[in-house]
């Protein structure tokens, strides 16, 4: 069975939960950059999933610092497409765009064969739906404690796999289905993106987002526990900067500027940042010397933070 694992929006809702700050889990990065905070400070696993992919990020966890020095070098000769001994921007953009693109299609790839279930490279609700609900559609959702919340998982499942359904015809190709797992990005999808984040936060079920239930969707004391700082900071950005017509809501149009923020290439950032942080001689590209010397930032290794015991090896990328 696999209802909670193929529900992507909602595993995709509590991995950024747990993962990044709450006053960050809506925003949909249009890279799969990394759910992690960019915060150098505090460890570079942002660094090392924009650079190696989520996956191959988790591999290199188990590397020794020397297999992961090993193994970076190998990549670097593959970023340095023209071979000139250096890595140049557009190199490392298109790199780090590579990795975006690679977690995507293993993530379809990943969920494809559990859906098709006739083997015909086509995916038709039908088949999604029953290999989801499969049992609780026969028995209406009676044996679950939450009927009400499977019932609108299947509404809300619907209504996308409708949406990434461009030709209407009831069958979801692998670029439909990609749209289905992750319409975040994909133009077509914005609406929908929008229209589950609304449902999500809006509890009195006007349409709109109030600034109670913007904080409260990041942020419910317990127990009497303070109010944290970024709290105050995030009703401030609620006003000053969400709320952009000033009627205390946040209306579809605000609510897609706030999760959908435009096209900023987080790719090309990213690839700056790195460029800015390793390059000694300011010459606005690096060599493999300068990677490597700078290694932790690119790749990682849980040996050098926890001394962990080693057991997992992989030979190539």
């Amino acid at each position: 069975m696999k209802l909670l694992t193929s529900l992507a929006w909602l595993s995709v809702w509590a991995t950024v939960a747990l993962a990044v700050p709450a006053q960050e889990k809506r925003v949909h990065r249009h890279a799969d950059l990394s759910d992690h905070a960019h915060d150098d400070g505090h460890g570079f696993q942002y660094d090392h999933e924009a650079f190696l992919g989520k996956e191959e990020a988790k591999t290199f966890d188990q590397l020794t610092p020397e297999e992961s020095k090993e193994r970076l070098a190998k990549i670097v000769d593959r970023i340095d497409t023209d071979k000139d001994g250096f890595v140049s921007h557009s190199e490392l953009h298109y790199w780090i765009k590579h990795r975006q693109r690679r977690y995507i299609e293993e993530n379809v790839n990943k969920h494809w064969n559990d859906y098709d279930k006739n083997q015909d490279r086509k995916i038709s609700w039908e088949e999604y739906k029953n290999t989801t609900y499969g049992y609780y559609l026969d028995e209406e959702f009676d044996d679950i404690d939450d009927k009400a919340t499977y019932k609108s998982m299947l509404t809300r499942d619907e209504r996308r796999f409708k949406m990434a359904d461009r030709d209407r015809d009831g069958i979801a190709t692998r670029d439909e289905f990609k749209a289905f797992l992750h319409p975040e990005e994909f133009d077509y999808m914005r609406d929908v993106v929008v229209q589950e984040t609304i449902e999500d936060i809006d509890k009195n079920g006007d349409g709109k987002i109030n600034i109670d239930e913007y904080i409260g969707d990041m942020f419910t004391p317990e127990n009497g526990e303070s109010e944290p700082d970024w709290v105050q900071t995030e009703k401030k950005h609620f006003s000053e900067f969400r709320d952009v017509n000033k009627d205390g809501y946040l209306d579809a149009n605000e609510v897609a500027q706030w999760v959908l923020p435009g096209e900023v290439d987080h790719a090309a950032n990213e690839a700056t940042h790195l460029i800015h942080e390793t390059d000694t001689d300011k010459d606005e590209k690096i060599t493999k010397k300068e990677i490597l010397a700078n290694w932790n930032m690119f790749v990682g290794s849980q040996a050098t933070n926890y001394g962990e015991d080693l057991t997992k090896r992989h030979d190539e990328l």
